[in-house]
């Protein structure tokens, strides 16, 4: 791997098998023998090659079922790939799915230790830094509440409040910041600003074109699970929303 890369894509190919589960009468057994329930393979990501440096703030651009989200799965090894190769060079922190790495019953400030111990942070480093995670995340008095009684937009404060707390090089994240009340997404978004001026790498899945035009200085617009265009946003942006129109 380039050392001056934070995700190198090499040839990756990401599938899913899905298996038909339909039951079979004995007419259409001994029609179509007995062999096993047939299974289709779904191609999500074909034959994907992406290079991402260090310090880039990134979009992943594309209509839903494109494989953007997927794209960052793979990125963060919640999956593997079917062929070829997914490496990233640093620490990273994602925000993919809310309540991702969360334990209902546990309170906000339980989770708090929990999830950042998760990010490689020690009992006396998540103690140093957690006032600052509670009074970014605004919760309150519902910080010491059981987070099954939090609400979507309440989920999406605290992870986000402790994903940029953990001293991560690389941030992933998909669709989370359109979750919850304005005040807060400006809020998120005004930090990742802040964020991409430093040496972080970031990578966002967001249909929210105008903040995604202030924050990446790059654009990568999957289309059917090929890399349709890879460029500067605005380059990319312009000949998506054509292709749309």
């Amino acid at each position: 791997m380039k050392k001056e890369n934070a995700i190198e894509v090499r040839n990756m190919t990401k599938f899913f098998k899905y298996y038909s589960d339909k039951a079979w009468t004995l007419k259409e057994r001994l029609i179509r023998g007995w062999k096993k329930n047939n299974n289709e393979v779904h191609v999500v990501l074909k034959n994907i090659n992406l290079e991402i440096k260090k310090g880039e703030t990134v979009a992943l651009i594309g209509v839903n079922g494109s494989g953007k989200s997927t794209l960052l799965k793979l990125m963060t090894k919640i999956i593997f790939p079917n062929k070829g190769k997914v490496e990233t060079n640093g620490k990273l922190t994602s925000l993919l799915e809310l309540g991702a790495g969360f334990h209902p019953d546990f309170t906000g400030r339980e989770n708090i230790y929990f999830n950042a111990a998760i990010f490689g942070l020690t009992r006396k480093e998540i103690d140093a830094r957690i006032d600052k995670i509670i009074e970014f995340s605004e919760l309150g008095e519902f910080i010491d509440s059981p987070i099954r009684t939090y609400s979507s937009g309440m989920y999406m404060r605290l992870a986000f409040s402790v994903a940029i707390n953990v001293d991560a090089d690389i941030l992933l994240i998909d669709e989370i910041l359109a979750v919850g009340d304005q005040h807060f997404q400006d809020k998120c978004f005004a930090k990742l600003e802040e964020l991409a001026k430093s040496d972080m790498t970031i990578v966002i899945v967001s249909h929210s074109i105008d903040p995604l035009r202030k924050l990446c200085n790059r654009g990568i617009w999957i289309n059917n699970g090929e890399v349709r265009m890879d460029g500067t946003f605005n380059d990319v942006i312009e000949e998506y929303i054509k292709e749309c129109a």
